[in-house]
This record gives C-alpha cells, sequence and structure tokens, in this order.
C-alpha cells in the first residue's frame, strides 16, 4: 500500500484516489439512484440538490483545509467560488443549445451528465498540462495574469452579444460529414436507422450534437476560469478539485437558474472586476509585495464580497424582468438525414 503515500504532483496518491472515488460515488448516486428514469427536474428539487452538492463541496474543503493548511483551504474556497460564479454565464449559453436543438427537459439531464464526465476529463487535460508549464516556466504566470486583467476589461465594456449556435463550425462539420436524424430518439445519441435503400445505418442524433456543443463551450470558458485558479494558487490538486467541484452541482443547479438566468445580467460585471483582481495579485505580490504571499484570507473576502454584490444587485435591478426570448423550440438546426 506503500503507493498511496507516492507523490504525485506535489500530493500524496490517496488524496487524489479519494477525491475521484468522491466524484465516482456522486455521479453513480446522482444517475443511478436520483435520475434512473428520464424526467423532468422541477426547480424545487433543483435547487434542493443544488444545495447538496454545495455542502458537499464546502465540506471537501473543509477536510482539505485540515489536511493540507489554512491557506491552501481558503485557496480552495476562493477557486471553487469563482468557479461557481462564472459557471452562470455557462447556464445561460447551455439553455441556448437545448433550445436551439429543441431539446426537451427530460432528456436535457443526463446530455449535462455525460458533458459533466468530458469535462472531468478535458480539464484535468488542461490543468495538468498547465501545471507541468507553470512548474518549468514560472513566468507564464504572468501571462495568465495579464491575460486575466485584459479578459476582466473586456467583459466590463462588451456588450451582450449572444452565441450563434447556427454558424458554429462544428455543428456545419459534423451535419456535412455524418449521418444526422432530423428528430430525436429519446436520450441516445446514436441509432441505426434506414437509409435510402431501408439498410440500417448508424446515424447521430441532435442530442449528440447539443452535447458536443456544449462540451465546445466549456473549453472556452475554462480558457477563463483555469488560468484564473492558477493565479490563486499553482496546487495542482487544488486547481482541479475547486474546478471540478464547482461544475459537478452545476447540472443540478442548471434547472433553477436557466428559468432566472435573466436575472443574473449585472453579474457579469462582477466577474470581470474579480478577473481583474485576481489577476492583479499576481504583479503586486511580486513587484510591490517582494514575493510575499498576497494574504488568502483578504483574497477570498474580496472575491465573495465582489461576487455577492454583483447577485444583489443584479436580482435588485432585474425584479419583474420577464424572461427573454430565445431561439424558438421550433427551430430546426441545420442538420440533414445523410452522410
Amino acid at each position: 500500500m506503500e503507493f498511496l503515500f507516492y507523490d504525485w504532483l506535489g500530493t500524496p496518491a490517496w488524496f487524489w484516489l479519494a477525491f475521484l472515488a468522491l466524484v465516482v460515488a456522486l455521479t453513480a448516486f446522482d444517475l443511478g439512484i436520483l435520475h434512473k428514469e428520464d424526467r423532468e427536474m422541477g426547480i424545487g428539487e433543483s435547487l434542493k440538490l443544488s444545495a447538496f452538492y454545495l455542502c458537499i463541496a464546502l465540506l471537501f474543503g473543509g477536510w482539505v483545509w485540515a489536511q493540507k493548511g489554512a491557506d491552501l483551504g481558503m485557496k480552495y474556497y476562493t477557486g471553487f467560488f469563482i468557479e461557481k460564479a462564472l459557471s452562470i454565464d455557462n447556464v445561460f449559453v447551455i439553455s441556448l443549445i437545448f433550445t436551439y436543438f429543441a431539446i426537451p427537459r427530460m432528456y436535457q439531464y443526463r446530455a449535462l451528465l455525460w458533458g459533466i464526465v468530458a469535462v472531468i476529463v478535458l480539464r484535468g487535460i488542461m490543468i495538468a498540462v498547465g501545471a507541468a508549464v507553470v512548474q518549468e516556466w514560472y513566468w507564464v504566470l504572468y501571462i495568465f495574469a495579464a491575460f486575466l486583467v485584459a479578459t476582466g476589461i473586456k467583459m466590463l465594456f462588451a456588450g451582450d452579444k449572444p452565441m450563434d449556435v447556427a454558424s458554429n463550425p462544428v455543428v456545419r462539420f459534423i451535419s456535412k460529414h455524418m449521418r444526422v436524424t432530423p428528430d430525436l430518439h429519446g436520450q441516445k445519441f446514436f441509432v441505426r436507422v434506414p437509409d435510402a435503400t431501408g439498410k440500417l445505418v448508424g446515424a447521430a442524433t441532435p442530442l449528440f450534437l447539443a452535447l458536443v456543443v456544449i462540451n465546445l463551450a466549456d473549453l472556452v470558458f475554462a480558457v477563463d476560469s483555469v488560468p484564473a485558479i492558477f493565479a490563486i494558487t499553482t496546487d495542482t490538486f487544488i486547481v482541479y478539485t475547486s474546478n471540478i467541484m464547482a461544475i459537478l452541482g452545476l447540472r443540478a443547479l442548471y434547472f433553477a437558474l436557466a428559468a432566472m438566468v435573466h436575472r443574473f445580467h449585472y453579474l457579469k460585471y462582477a466577474l470581470a472586476l474579480v478577473l481583474v483582481f485576481i489577476g492583479s495579485k499576481i504583479f503586486v505580490s511580486d513587484f510591490l509585495l517582494g514575493g510575499d504571499k498576497f494574504p488568502p484570507v483578504l483574497s477570498l473576502g474580496v472575491t465573495l464580497a465582489m461576487i455577492a454584490a454583483g447577485i444583489l444587485y443584479s436580482l435588485w435591478k432585474t425584479r419583474g424582468a420577464e424572461e427573454p426570448d430565445w431561439p424558438a423550440t421550433g427551430q430546426s438546426p441545420p442538420i440533414k438525414e445523410g452522410a
């Protein structure tokens, strides 16, 4: 059992195994027990399940605090809350994608689940590569920091431009080079359908296209969120676990937020300030504080204050606002049956 104590990316192997066991257990419980059958999730159930995931994430942070110290514990919480807040933008995009492809709510949860599984793997690869690069060339952190500051400033002045799913090059490529059914087939991503000669052939469904676009959208969001957490800490375990724990509860929170995401319009400005603040910390620590660490408790406090202010101001400013009209559910995606 000595391998359990081997150091892997700066953390004993048993830490990683414990975290992966928790992720597998939560996913199995969610899919195998709570949502064994396809059904539409109500807002009340969504909020309760979200609260459950939030408690698990906070308790896991307490365990990290106890095992790795207060400094990394606070950095975990800071990364977790930043990723959780950034995921609200993700909710809007996911809603837009599901609406465009006319995916009923009863099938959305399983699609989100498989999307989360893909995210766990893809972000793991991104974080592992990022950690190796930062460990070898520390100055890359300055690039991350400058990118965060620039992204935050851009978010402050950028207008609201919705994602154009129809012009997505991946959707067009798949539609052109794969056989895609015009209709859904339940929760299936691939089915066998008769071709022009009556022979059964394999074909993807619109649910598969939606899943692909959702994962591509997440990769775009990860370009912001992963550098943000690296700017907080270079501990790979903290970067990965805070990221994944925030994402795990996203599929549960989605059904509540999707109905009121228009109420969080002004949160993006708070997130923009958070990105500027997180990016600036590296330059402040290295050039103004002589290499001393920026106080983690101050970093966590400022981050939470900005996010809370953005949420509260949004809810107050948009009180009574009606949900905007998104692309019509009946809009046909650019797919055709035939390879």
